[in-house]
């Protein structure tokens, strides 16, 4: 009796495992640099709107293309919808000249336009959301030179990409590829969502509209950081999710800057209808 009685209740989970739970849909995250952001007048070589950026673009972007994304959503608040709407469909008419647009260099225009268009994408979705601040806040406090240690290590790996950049050494292809490595993006989420709840016992330093400091504890200033990046990450994670209960989507890329690698892959990590795909997976050193 007690076999049979665990026979059917294994057959029941068999079923249940293998035909009850729906499928999940695909989620990369793609970290970025803010390109328009890297643009200095006087160096050629920080400027994407160049025929060898391009190149390279297109490159970066025919690696991505590899994982078929069917909804695009990028680092632009809800708010800005309607205008990125209204671009992008003159951009997949071939009526847009991004070498004279203001901001023509961004990210979302060369790189989300370029896939949505490639894919026939009807929308690009504005995802951001408001918060965050300066890591530059957190100055003092116990055991303050942990985070600034940390700090020291990220923005050396970063000067040395950026100078390679700049001279000429490193393509754009590869500085971006170089941006999506877990190596480079894990010490950036380290620096952000680790290191400083270590940090006890200080006071933030000049810190902008975004930081409500009646609520601050001094004793986690540290984790009072944390809790302000993450906020907005999850507020980024809630317009994804909401806008693609709508859309139905199987494959979405999620276009924004390398800071929220880490945090959002974490997130949709612990999300059942969600399967994280590593960017890493298509963009090969």
């Amino acid at each position: 009796m007690k076999t049979k009685l665990l026979f059917t209740i294994l057959t029941a989970l068999f079923y249940v495992t293998a035909f009850g739970q729906p499928s999940r849909t695909d989620v990369m995250v793609v970290g970025s640099d803010h390109l328009s952001q890297l643009y200095k007048k006087d160096n050629p070589n920080t400027d994407v709107l160049t025929s060898t950026r391009q190149q390279e673009i297109i490159r970066f972007t025919t690696s991505l293309a590899q994982y078929k994304p069917d909804m695009l959503v990028v680092e632009s608040l809800p708010e800005k919808q309607s205008e990125i709407d209204s671009l992008y469909r003159l951009y997949v008419q071939d009526k847009l000249n991004l070498m004279t647009l203001p901001d023509g260099r961004s990210e979302i225009f060369q790189l989300a336009f370029r896939l949505g268009k490639q894919f026939q994408l009807s929308k690009i979705y504005c995802v951001n959301a408001p918060g965050g601040t300066s890591q530059g806040i957190l100055r003092n406090g116990n055991n303050i030179e942990l985070y600034q240690n940390a700090t020291m290590e990220l923005r050396k790996v970063v000067s040395e990409k950026m100078a390679a950049l700049q001279n000429g050494t490193l393509s754009l292809h590869d500085y971006l590829v170089a941006i999506n490595q877990p190596q480079i993006y894990n010490l950036i989420y380290r620096l952000r969502y680790i290191t400083p709840a270590r940090v006890t016992n200080g006071k933030f330093i000049k810190p902008d509209n975004m930081v409500d400091t009646a609520f601050v504890n001094p004793k986690y200033i540290g984790a009072e950081l944390i809790s302000i990046f993450k906020n907005r990450d999850y507020k980024i994670y809630s317009n994804i999710v909401v806008q693609a209960m709508q859309v139905k989507p199987k494959r979405i890329m999620v276009l924004f800057g390398a800071a929220h690698i880490g945090s959002l892959n974490n997130i949709f990590a612990d999300d059942p209808e969600y399967r994280v795909v590593q960017a890493s997976k298509y963009l090969k050193r």
